[in-house]
C-alpha cells in the first residue's frame, strides 16, 4: 500500500485507534493481572503486538490485544513454571514458551496454514468458545467476591462455596456495580466506552469507601505499574534450561494454534463488516512477529481482538494505521499515567473479565443444543468439557476428529441412500435393445463421492448383484474418488470378472479418468475401451458383446 493510500483516511484511523485504545486499556490491565505476570504485562502486549502486527497487516482493520483464550493458556504456563514461587527461575521457561509461540505463528504463515482454519466445524468452535468463557468466569469468581483464587480449575470448583461463606461487601458492591455499568451504558449509547467508564467509576467508588469500617470494606488493588516499557529480557533466553525445551515447544505450539484460530476468526468478522478479504497467512506472520517481540519485553501472547476490531471499524478506521495509533495511544497512557493505575481495585477488573467470559459463551448455540443432530450436540458438549478440564488444543483436536468422523458417516449414508441400481429399460426403445439381452444388464448409479466413508457400502451392494451378464457402473455424479474408493472399485471390478460378469464404466469425469490412468487402474484392471462418456455408448458396446454370447 502506497503512502497516499495509507494516509487517505488518517482522521478515521486516528479515531478508530483512539477508540480501540480506550477499550483495550481496561482489558489489557485485566488480562495481564489474570495471567499472573501483572497488569503491566497486558499493557505491554496491547502496545507492542498492536503496532508490530499492524505494520505487516494481513487484515487492515484488525486490532491486536491480549485475548481470553491466549490469556488462559498463558496463565497456565506461568503457573506451571512456578512463577509465583520463584519468578527468577521460572521466567526463562515462560519467555521461551511465549517466544516460540511467535516463531510457530510465523512458520504457520509461511506454510500457508490459514486456509485450513475454515474446516473447523461450528460445534467445535461453539464448544471451544463456551469452554473459554466458563474458564474465565470460574477464575474470576473468588476475586469478584473478595477471596484469593485457588490455582487451578479443580480447586476452584471444589472451593466454589468459599467466597460465598467468607464474602466481602466491598468486592460485592464494586463487582456488581461494575457489571451493571458494563451492561447498562451500551443501552444509553453504544459509542460510549462502557469498560473504561466502569473502570473509572469503580475506582472512584473504591476510593470513597472507608477502611475503618472493617476488613470487609478493604480490597486489593492491582499494585504499582512501571511508567515505562521494560528493557529486552534477553537473559530469559540466555539462562534457559534446555532440558525444558520439550515443555516450551508444546506450550508454544498450543499458544500458536490458539492465536491462529483466534486471529483468523476475527479477520473473518472484519471481512464481513468491511466487505473486504484479508490475507490470513500474512496476518499470521505479523501476529507471530508481534508475539515474539512481546515475549522479549515481558508481555503475554495476544491475538486479533474482535471487540477492538469492531470498535475500530465502527469508528471509521480503514487502514493498518489505526492499529499503530492504538498502540501509540496506550504507550502515552503507560508513560504518563502508569503510576495512577495502581489504585484500580481487583474486583473491578474481575467484573470486566466476567463480562468478557459471558460475552464469549455462545448462548444462541447452547439454546439450539438439543435441536441439533445428536452427533453435533455431543461434539459441542465434549469440547466444552475438554476445554475446561483438560486442554484447549486437545479439545479442538478431539472435536475436529469427531466432527470429521460424523461428517463422513453422514456423507456415506447420504451417498448410500442416493445411489441406486436397476434395469436399463429406459434406454431400450432408443437403442432397440433386444428383449433377449436387456434383462441381462444392470446399471449401478453412484450419486456422490466414492470415498472411504462409503466404500464398504459400495462393495456390499456390488456383491449383491447376481444373475446378470453385464453391469454398468455409472459415475456421472461422482465428483471425487479417494484412495479407498479406487481400491474398492478395483476389487469390485475384479470380483465381477471372476463371476464372468462383463463390467463397464460410464460418465467418468476427466480428472478421475486421469487418476485411473496414473494408478494403472486403466488398463491393468479395466481395459480403456470399457470406459465410456455416456450410458448410451456403453450400452452399444454391451449390446454387441452380449449378442455375440447368445
Amino acid at each position: 500500500m502506497g503512502l497516499k493510500n495509507l494516509t487517505s483516511n488518517i482522521k478515521g484511523d486516528f479515531t478508530g485507534g483512539l477508540t480501540a485504545a480506550i477499550i483495550a486499556l481496561p482489558m489489557g490491565l485485566a488480562f495481564g493481572l489474570q495471567s499472573g505476570l501483572g497488569a503491566e504485562a497486558g499493557l505491554y502486549t496491547a502496545i507492542i503486538l498492536a503496532i508490530t502486527a499492524s505494520l505487516i497487516a494481513g487484515t487492515k482493520t484488525l486490532i491486536s490485544d491480549p485475548t481470553g483464550p491466549m490469556t488462559i493458556v498463558a496463565a497456565t504456563i506461568i503457573a506451571d513454571a512456578g512463577f509465583s514461587e520463584d519468578p527468577t527461575k521460572a521466567l526463562p521457561l515462560i519467555i521461551m514458551s511465549f517466544a516460540l509461540a511467535g516463531v510457530f505463528q510465523i512458520l504457520f504463515g509461511l506454510v500457508k496454514v490459514a486456509q485450513y482454519v475454515k474446516y473447523i466445524s461450528y460445534p467445535v468452535l461453539s464448544g471451544f468458545m463456551g469452554g473459554i468463557g466458563i474458564i474465565i468466569i470460574l477464575f474470576q469468581w473468588h476475586t469478584f467476591l473478595g477471596s484469593e483464587s485457588p490455582g487451578n480449575i479443580i480447586d476452584i470448583i471444589l472451593n466454589f462455596h468459599t467466597p460465598i461463606v467468607d464474602y466481602h461487601w466491598s468486592s460485592i458492591i464494586l463487582g456488581f456495580m461494575t457489571l451493571g455499568l458494563i451492561y447498562f451504558i451500551p443501552k444509553i449509547s453504544k459509542k460510549l466506552p462502557a469498560g473504561l467508564i466502569a473502570l473509572v467509576i469503580g475506582t472512584l467508588v473504591s476510593m470513597s469507601l472507608n477502611p475503618e469500617w472493617g476488613s470487609h470494606w478493604v480490597f486489593s488493588t492491582i499494585g504499582d505499574i512501571p511508567n515505562k516499557l521494560p528493557g529486552i529480557k534477553i537473559e530469559g533466553i540466555i539462562n534457559f534450561n534446555w532440558a525444558d525445551i520439550s515443555i516450551a515447544i508444546v506450550s508454544g505450539l498450543t499458544l500458536a494454534g490458539l492465536g491462529t484460530i483466534d486471529t483468523l476468526l476475527t479477520s473473518v468478522v472484519a471481512d464481513n463488516i468491511t466487505k473486504t478479504k484479508h490475507n490470513g497467512n500474512r496476518e499470521l506472520i505479523g501476529q507471530g512477529l508481534g508475539n515474539l517481540l512481546t515475549s522479549l519485553f515481558g508481555g503475554i501472547p495476544g491475538a486479533g481482538s474482535t471487540t477492538g476490531t469492531v470498535a475500530n471499524i465502527n469508528s471509521n478506521g480503514t487502514t493498518n494505521l489505526s492499529g499503530i495509533f492504538k498502540g501509540i495511544f496506550l504507550l502515552i497512557v503507560l508513560l504518563g499515567l502508569g503510576q495512577y493505575l495502581a489504585i484500580v481495585p481487583k474486583p473491578v477488573l474481575s467484573a470486566l473479565l466476567i463480562s468478557v467470559g459471558i460475552g464469549i459463551i455462545d448462548f444462541k448455540g447452547m439454546k439450539r443444543l438439543f435441536s441439533l443432530k445428536n452427533s453435533d450436540s455431543m461434539v459441542l458438549l465434549l469440547v466444552i468439557v475438554l476445554t475446561v478440564f483438560i486442554d484447549l488444543l486437545v479439545a479442538v483436536g478431539v472435536g475436529m476428529v469427531l466432527s470429521s468422523f460424523f461428517f463422513m458417516q453422514r456423507m456415506g449414508e447420504l451417498v448410500d441412500q442416493q445411489s441406486k441400481s436397476g434395469d436399463i429399460a429406459d434406454m431400450e426403445k432408443k437403442l432397440k435393445i433386444p428383449e433377449s439381452i436387456k434383462n441381462r444388464i444392470m446399471e449401478y448409479e453412484l450419486d456422490g463421492p466414492l470415498f472411504y466413508g462409503f466404500s464398504d457400502q459400495f462393495k456390499e451392494q456390488a456383491e449383491a448383484i447376481v444373475g446378470k451378464d453385464a453391469v454398468i457402473i455409472n459415475m456421472s455424479h461422482v465428483p471425487y474418488i479417494d484412495a479407498s474408493g479406487i481400491y474398492v472399485l478395483e476389487e469390485v471390478i475384479q470380483n465381477f470378472k471372476e463371476k464372468k460378469i462383463e463390467v463397464i464404466l460410464v460418465g467418468v469425469k476427466d480428472h478421475i479418468f486421469k487418476q485411473f490412468e496414473e494408478l494403472k487402474v486403466i488398463p491393468n484392471t479395466l481395459a480403456e475401451e470399457k470406459a465410456y462418456n455416456s450410458v448410451r455408448s456403453g450400452l452399444k458396446y454391451l449390446k454387441f458383446q452380449l449378442e455375440e454370447k447368445k
